[in-house]
């Protein structure tokens, strides 16, 4: 049986259960991304996953124009810089005008932190904002939430949002989240906070849906014997296995990948039995495989300047990472 290729947001729009992230392990990498994105596009690919951060957003427009596909057919997502959080409107503008899509149908505030950045000020002129000015999470969310009846955005949602900063965040919602993006496989399948986003109807979308393991590692989704057992059982691939999981548990996945080989494995998706999903469910149990896959994560518990406390992330025994409730 066959898994959806949408999943219906809260307002109604459709999101591809599959896209491709777009970000190429660090800034720019325009002609790496174009390519990747052009054989994604001739594959099948129509659910395309960048961000102002990733300094790429000019080359990944330029292939969906340059692949002719109409622009109705295309679901394109990018992310508001955390400079900007005092200025939304001025991320936007110019994430659309780099990418020149016509409209962008998924904006996501890619982190809750603010950091120093850009602010109106009088007769138009901008000012960088001092720490104790930086807007809350609210101040930013009210600001996407104008950006809606411009017409040049079909949705918004946020990212790297945990259950903690979600509950300071939606009391003050005139428009909920369509969608929370996250670290999400099956060494970290954030249950609680997907508990609490299908209650509040926002779809979870899994960044890194493959793992991406710290250098030297010996953790990895690829190499581990029970995920070959269950991949070989099923005829699939590993990278096949877990994208399958995650579509099936109902959250969106955005791989990335350069390969040809993997970018067609990475958009064929099979239904699990329920006996090979329970299995799946409970890899994260089993000692040190409860973890982020990432490698932002400072010595010091800090993430871009947010303590994981701040952040509503909690610490595991062994020193590893959990999304879940504080």
């Amino acid at each position: 049986m066959a898994l959806p290729t949408h999943f219906t947001l809260n307002n109604g729009e459709n999101m591809p259960v599959t896209g491709l992230g777009c970000w190429m392990g660090e800034p720019g990498q325009g002609d790496r991304v174009y390519a990747m994105c052009m054989t994604a596009l001739k594959l099948g690919y129509r659910h395309f996953d960048t961000a102002s951060g990733y300094g790429n957003e000019e080359f990944v427009g330029k292939a969906l124009r340059d692949s002719g596909i109409p622009r109705n057919e295309l679901y394109v997502t990018t992310k508001l810089p955390n400079n900007l959080h005092g200025n939304v409107r001025e991320g936007f503008d110019e994430s659309l005008r780099k990418l020149d899509c016509e409209y962008i149908d998924m904006y996501l505030i890619h982190w809750p932190q603010a950091v120093a950045g850009s602010h109106p000020g009088p007769e138009g002129k901008t000012r960088v904002l001092a720490p104790d000015e930086f807007p809350t999470i609210i101040d930013t969310w009210k600001a996407m939430e104008e950006l809606l009846p411009t017409g040049k955005v079909r949705s918004i949602g946020v990212s790297n949002f945990s259950i903690s900063t979600l509950s300071q965040l939606l009391p003050h919602c005139t428009v909920v989240p369509a969608t929370n993006q996250v670290e999400l496989h099956p060494c970290l399948p954030q249950d609680d906070l997907k508990t609490f986003c299908d209650e509040k109807g926002i779809l979870l979308t899994a960044y890194s849906p493959l793992g991406r393991p710290e250098p030297n590692s010996k953790l990895s989704l690829f190499t581990d014997p029970d995920i070959i057992f269950l991949a070989a059982k099923n005829n699939i691939t590993s990278g096949q296995l877990v994208l399958n999981w995650a579509v099936q548990r109902g959250t969106v996945v955005v791989p990335k990948s350069e390969s040809p080989e993997r970018l067609a494995a990475n958009f064929q998706l099979k239904k699990l039995t329920d006996e090979d999903m329970t299995a799946l469910n409970a890899f994260h149990t089993q000692p040190g495989r409860h973890r982020s896959l990432l490698t932002f994560h400072r010595d010091d518990c800090t993430v871009f300047g947010w303590t994981y406390e701040q952040l509503g992330w909690n610490m595991t025994q062994g020193g590893v990472v959990s999304a879940s409730r504080l």
